[in-house]
């Protein structure tokens, strides 16, 4: 990380040491050479740091490559220097392309992890998916506590997010398996079936909606 700020601060602020005596030829292939250098320290740092800094490397980024285009406009000759600039875009765009794949992919983890939380509470533990804290005395709170969140936010889940409620709901379905074995109550087990009973036309419903809306919103890009 602290080479990362480094390269952020010095790299991009190169242009500005450059000799005022020098030649239009010699300031852009010092340019060139700035923003060569500062594309390639970027691109060795790991997508995921990247993309928790990424605003103050698109900015400086963008800053370097307008001095470069400027640099090389002043050069009548400049047919190798755009060829060693538009190589050194094409690096940056590709690395970029890495970046914010990874940085949706974080987005979606997080979301998921949201969901996680929100439906099974604080016990649950993130990548768990035995659920082997849930037993006969906590796995009626737990389906109703389920059964409650996701009838509260219904008409916000993605098609996604409901896929991933299905996933969970299974896995407490399994779950229920072991635990009825374990002394789960008729009284509680009669309550668990009809939030079973209310969860199924809710998750099959709003899932179509979902799938719907989704498509609706497709066509109109």
């Amino acid at each position: 990380m602290k080479t990362l700020k480094s390269t952020l601060v010095i790299v991009a602020t190169a242009a500005m040491f450059v000799g005022c005596n020098d030649g239009k030829n010699d300031m852009a292939k010092k340019q060139v050479n700035n923003y060569e250098s500062y594309v390639d320290s970027v691109s060795r740092v790991s997508a995921d740091k990247a993309s928790e800094n990424w605003e103050a490397i698109e900015r400086n980024y963008q800053q370097m490559k307008t001095e470069t285009n400027n640099a090389i406009a002043s050069v009548k000759e400049n047919s190798e220097l755009q060829k060693e600039v538009d190589e050194t875009t094409l690096k940056y765009e590709n690395f970029k392309a890495e970046v914010v794949a990874e940085h949706e992919r974080m987005e979606m983890e997080n979301d998921k992890m949201m969901i996680h939380h929100s439906l099974l509470g604080s016990e649950h533990e993130s990548g768990d998916m035995k659920f082997e804290w849930i037993n006969k005395d906590n796995i009626l709170g737990v389906y109703q506590n389920f059964v409650d969140t996701v009838e509260k936010n219904k008409d916000s889940y993605s098609r996604e997010d409901w896929d991933e409620i299905k996933l969970l709901y299974e896995a407490i379905d399994t779950r229920k398996n072991t635990v009825e074995k374990e002394g789960l109550s008729s009284a509680d087990n009669r309550k668990i079936a009809a939030l079973k009973l209310k969860f199924a036309p809710m998750y099959t419903l709003n899932r179509m909606g979902a799938k719907s809306d989704e498509n609706a919103e497709a066509k109109k890009q």
